[in-house]
C-alpha cells in the first residue's frame, strides 16, 4: 500500500497560515451568525442544496424539496401538469425562470449554483442518468463509460472529482457517481442541481470539498393516470418504462406514484449483454399549516459487464488499427465476458418531515437508508499458469474436497461485498426570532459501513462465472474486512434578510465527529485476523455567505466555507486491515459572483479559490477497484461563466466556460521507486484548464430540437506530470415532436437522442490518479478477444468516449 504524505503547508497568495485562515472564517462565521440574529430574518431549510434569497419586492425561490415554513403559509401547489414540459411551482408559487432550453435557471442563492430543468430533461434520452444531464454546466467535466444510462461515470470539478462532492437524491446520500443509475430512473427526475463550492450546513455530507449534486425527484400528481415510454437503439438497446399515478386518495392529502423499468443491451466495445430492472415510489402528503411529508425510495437490479478501461497504449492500438480491449466473446478465454460481470442489488430510502409548530418554531426530520449487496467477478488466471502480478502458479485445492485445480482450469476472482449499509438521520429544529431572522439548529447521525472479502473460484464449464459463494467451486482460503464508520455531528446557523431582503447574511457552523474501522478477519499474511485499525476524528466546518440584491436584474454575492473528505468505507476496504487510517482531507474555500437577468438574457459569474490540505486520491487498480492515497496540498483557483437566452422566435442558446488554473502545492513521495516526485508547482492532476459549453433549443409548435458541444483542455493525469491526455470535443443531438392529444393519450412525443455524432475516438479522463506515467501497474489488464494470460500495463487507465449512437423513444402521459 503507498506510502501516505502529509505536509504542512502556507495557503499560497496570503501572509496568512492555513491554521490562522480556518481560524479567522470559524470567527467571523461564529460572530456573525450570533450578531445577525437581531439583525434580518431567514426561513429554515430542509436537508437541500438550495440556499435562496429572494429578489427585492418578490418571493423568494424556496429550497427544492421545503413547503412553506410558517404557520400562516400556504402548501405548495407542485402539482405536475401533463403534456410538454412540465411546469414544477414550489412553495413560494413562484416558478423559476430558465434559459437555453432548460440547459440553464435563473439563480439568487448567495452562493454558485448550476441548474438544468425538467424542460431540458424531457428533451433527453430515457437513457439518461443525472450525470449525463450536467454534462455541459461549467464547473463539470463529466466522463461516462456507456450511452445506455447502465452505469453512472465520473467527475471532475474545480480540480477535484466526485469523490470529493456529495451526490444526493432529495437531500439524502446517495450511490458514487459511477453506480448512480441505480438511484432513480431519469423520467422522474424534476432537476438536477449542483452547488460546486458549497454545502449547506445542515446537509448530511461528509464529502462536499467539490460541492453538491441534488437531484430533486417527482412529486406525485394531484389527478389519477400515468405515463409510459419505450426506447430502442444502437447497440441492441431496448428499455421500457411505466409510471402510474394515484391522484390524491380520496380527500386525505396524501398522493403516490410507482414506476418501473427494463433496460436491455450490449457492450459498446467488446463481447456483452447487459440488464437492468428498477423501481421508484414516492409517496406526498401536504397540511394546510405548511406541515409536509414526503418519502422516495426506490430498488435497483442490475447485471452488467465490467469495462475494461485502456491504458494509454491499449487506447491507441484502438485509435489507430480498430484492434478493441474488451471482453472476449469465446466461452473457452479466461476473459470471456460472463466472467467480467457485475451483480448487484440496492434499496434507496428518503422520508423528510417538515413539521409547522407554535410560537413560531418549525421542525425537519429526515431519515435517510441505503443497503446494497453483490459481487463482482473478474479473470483470476489459467490453473497451472504464472500469475501476471504475483509470478506465483495460479489455482490451489477445492475448498470442499482438497482435490488440486487441474491444469489449464480457467478462475474467476471475485469482490464480494455482503453489505453496503448507510443509515442516517438530520433532525433540525427552527425559530423565526423577529421578523428579520430566523435561527436554526440540529444533529446529524450516520452509520456507514462495508462487508466484503476477496474469493477465488474455478469458473464454470461454459465460461461464465460460477458465484462467490459456490462451495463447489470455491478455491482454498479467503480473507475479508470489515470497515466503515459512525458520525456524530451538531450544527447551527442563522439567516438574516434586511434592507427590505436585499441584503441576506447566512451562517453557519457545524462540528462533525467520527469514528473510523477497518477490521480484517479470516487469516490471510495481508488480512489476519484480529489486524484492525481505526481512528476518531473531528473537524470543524464554518460558513459565511452575503448576498446583495442590487435591483431587480442585478445581484452580486460571497460565500467563504472549510469542507473536508474523510475516507469512505468503501475507500477504507481497499486497504490493507491494520494499515493507518488516512488523515481527512480539508478546504478552505471562498467564492464572489454576480448575476444579471432581463427578459431575455441571464448572465452567472462566480470566482472562486480553493486551498486543500492532505489531498485524497483514489489509485484505479482495475476490476471497479480503487486505492485510496493521500498527495500533500493543492491550490484552485478560476472562474465559471454561464449566459442563456430565453426563447427568442423559439431559439434558446446557452454557453458557458471555466477556466482554472490548479497546482501542486508540495512534493509527493513515490512508493513505486522510493523517490520524491518534484510535483510542487506542476499543473493539478485531473484538472483541465478550459471547458467550454454550447447549447442550442429550438421549438415550433410541436417540435423542439436540442444540440450541445462541450469542450475539455488538455490534462495531467500523473502526479510527475509525465502523462498527459489531449483536450477534446463531444457532443449531442435530440429532435422530437409533441403530437396534439388523442383519446386518453394526453402527450404523445416522439424523439431521437444522438450522442458522439462525429464518432471521435477519445479518452475523456483517468479513471484515478497514478504517480507517474512510467509506473508499472499493479494489476494484470485482461483485454482483447486473444487474452488468456493478461497482462500489465504503464501509467493510468483512462474512460473513453463510447461511439457513435441513437436512441428512438416513444412516449405519452395518460
Amino acid at each position: 500500500m503507498p506510502s501516505r504524505f502529509f505536509p504542512t503547508r502556507r495557503s499560497v497568495g496570503s501572509s496568512l497560515t492555513y491554521r490562522q485562515r480556518l481560524a479567522t472564517l470559524t470567527c467571523l462565521a461564529s460572530v456573525a451568525g450570533f450578531c445577525a440574529s437581531v439583525q434580518g430574518v431567514g426561513q429554515a431549510f430542509a436537508a437541500t442544496t438550495d440556499q435562496s434569497a429572494p429578489v427585492a419586492g418578490k418571493a423568494g425561490h424556496a429550497p427544492a424539496k421545503a413547503a412553506a415554513r410558517h404557520a400562516h403559509a400556504k402548501p405548495a401547489n407542485r402539482s405536475v401538469q401533463a403534456g410538454g414540459a412540465e411546469e414544477i411551482s414550489v412553495a413560494s408559487n413562484r416558478t423559476a425562470r430558465s434559459g437555453g432550453g432548460g440547459m440553464m435557471r435563473q439563480e439568487v442563492a448567495p452562493h454558485a449554483v448550476q441548474t438544468v430543468t425538467k424542460a431540458y430533461i424531457n428533451m433527453r434520452s430515457p437513457t439518461s442518468t443525472p450525470l449525463d444531464l450536467v454534462k455541459n454546466l461549467p464547473s463539470l467535466n463529466v466522463m461516462t463509460p456507456d450511452a445506455s444510462g447502465m452505469q453512472g461515470g465520473s467527475i471532475q470539478s474545480r480540480g477535484l472529482t466526485d469523490l470529493d462532492m456529495a451526490l444526493m437524491v432529495d437531500g439524502a446520500p446517495a450511490a458514487a457517481a459511477k453506480y448512480m443509475t441505480e438511484d432513480i430512473d431519469s423520467e422522474n427526475l424534476d432537476e438536477v442541481s449542483v452547488t460546486p463550492g458549497s454545502a449547506a450546513r445542515d446537509l448530511p455530507v461528509m464529502s462536499a470539498a467539490g460541492g453538491v449534486m441534488n437531484s430533486r425527484t417527482h412529486l406525485p400528481s394531484e389527478k389519477m393516470g400515468g405515463m409510459v415510454d419505450f426506447s430502442y437503439g444502437t447497440n441492441n438497446l431496448s428499455r421500457e418504462f411505466i409510471r402510474l399515478e394515484s391522484g390524491e386518495i380520496g380527500r386525505t392529502g396524501i398522493k403516490s406514484f410507482f414506476s418501473f423499468s427494463n433496460t436491455h443491451d450490449r457492450s459498446w466495445m467488446g463481447a456483452g449483454t447487459n440488464q437492468r430492472k428498477h423501481i421508484d415510489f414516492g409517496v406526498r402528503k401536504d397540511w394546510e399549516n405548511g406541515s409536509n411529508a414526503h418519502l422516495f425510495l426506490s430498488w435497483n437490479s442490475e447485471d452488467f459487464v465490467i469495462d475494461n478501461y485502456p491504458t494509454a497504449e491499449q487506447f491507441y492500438k484502438y485509435k489507430h488499427t480498430g484492434d478493441g480491449y474488451g471482453r472476449s466473446a469465446s466461452s473457452k478465454d479466461v476473459n470471456y465476458w460472463r466472467n467480467n460481470n457485475d451483480h448487484w442489488n440496492q434499496i434507496f430510502l428518503t422520508a423528510p418531515v417538515h413539521i409547522v409548530l407554535p410560537k413560531k418554531l418549525t421542525f425537519d426530520i429526515q431519515p435517510y437508508f441505503s443497503f446494497g449487496q453483490g459481487w463482482d467477478a473478474s479473470p483470476g488466471g489459467v490453473a497451472g499458469y504464472n500469475n501476471p502480478v504475483t509470478n506465483s502458479v495460479v489455482g490451489g485445492n477445492y475448498a470442499s474436497t482438497g482435490q488440486a485445480v487441474p491444469s489449464g482450469t480457467n478462475m474467476t476472482n471475485y469482490f464480494l461485498e455482503n453489505e453496503a449499509r448507510q443509515v442516517g438521520v438530520v433532525a433540525k429544529l427552527g425559530y423565526d426570532i423577529d421578523k428579520h431572522n430566523h435561527l436554526s439548529f440540529g444533529y446529524w447521525y450516520e452509520n456507514n459501513q462495508t462487508i466484503q472479502s476477496y474469493p477465488t473460484a474455478t469458473t464454470l464449464a461454459n465460461g461464465a462465472a460460477s458465484g462467490p459463494t459456490a462451495s463447489a467451486h470455491v478455491v482454498g482460503s479467503t480473507f475479508g474486512q470489515t470497515a466503515g464508520y459512525e458520525l456524530h455531528s451538531l450544527f447551527i446557523q442563522n439567516q438574516s434578510r434586511y434592507l427590505n431582503n436585499r441584503l441576506l447574511i447566512n451562517a453557519g457552523f457545524k462540528f462533525v465527529m467520527s469514528n473510523t474501522w477497518n477490521n480484517g478477519w479470516m487469516g490471510n499474511t495481508n488480512h489476519p485476523t484480529g489486524s484492525n485499525s481505526g481512528a476518531n476524528r473531528t473537524e470543524p466546518l464554518p460558513q459565511l455567505s452575503i448576498s446583495y440584491q442590487i435591483n431587480e436584474n442585478n445581484q452580486i454575492y460571497v460565500n467563504a466555507e472549510g469542507d473536508y473528505r474523510q475516507p469512505s468505507a468503501t475507500d477504507l476496504g481497499w486497504t490493507y486491515a491494520g494499515t493507518p487510517i488516512p488523515k481527512n482531507q480539508y478546504s478552505i474555500k471562498e467564492e464572489l459572483g454576480y448575476r444579471y437577468h432581463n427578459k431575455y438574457v441571464m448572465v452567472d459569474m462566480s470566482l472562486f479559490n480553493y486551498n486543500v490540505k492532505n489531498r485524497l486520491v483514489d489509485q484505479y487498480v482495475g476490476m471497479n477497484s480503487f486505492s485510496p492515497m493521500s498527495i500533500g496540498s493543492q491550490t484552485m483557483r478560476g472562474f465559471d461563466f454561464m449566459i442563456a437566452g430565453t426563447s427568442y422566435h423559439g431559439f434558446s442558446p446557452y454557453a458557458s466556460v471555466e477556466y482554472l488554473h490548479a497546482t501542486q502545492d508540495s512534493n509527493v513521495y513515490d512508493p513505486n521507486d522510493n523517490t520524491m516526485i518534484h510535483s510542487k508547482g506542476t499543473q493539478a492532476i485531473m484538472a483541465p484548464r478550459v471547458m467550454a459549453n454550447f447549447g442550442l433549443t429550438y421549438t415550433y409548435k410541436g417540435f423542439f430540437a436540442n444540440g450541445s458541444v462541450h469542450y475539455t483542455g488538455p490534462q495531467s493525469v500523473a502526479i510527475a506530470n509525465d502523462q498527459r491526455i489531449p483536450g477534446y470535443v463531444t457532443n449531442t443531438l435530440s429532435l422530437g415532436y409533441h403530437f396534439k392529444p388523442f383519446g386518453f393519450l394526453q402527450s404523445p412525443t416522439f424523439k431521437l437522442n444522438f450522442t458522439n455524432l462525429t464518432g471521435s475516438i477519445v479518452r475523456t479522463g483517468a479513471m484515478g490518479a497514478v504517480y507517474r506515467g512510467s509506473d508499472l501497474n499493479s494489476h494484470p489488464v485482461w483485454s482483447g478477444s486473444g487474452s488468456n494470460t493478461g497482462g500489465l500495463g504503464y501509467g493510468n487507465s483512462f474512460m473513453v468516449e463510447p461511439r457513435f449512437t441513437m436512441v428512438g423513444s416513444v412516449s405519452t402521459s395518460f
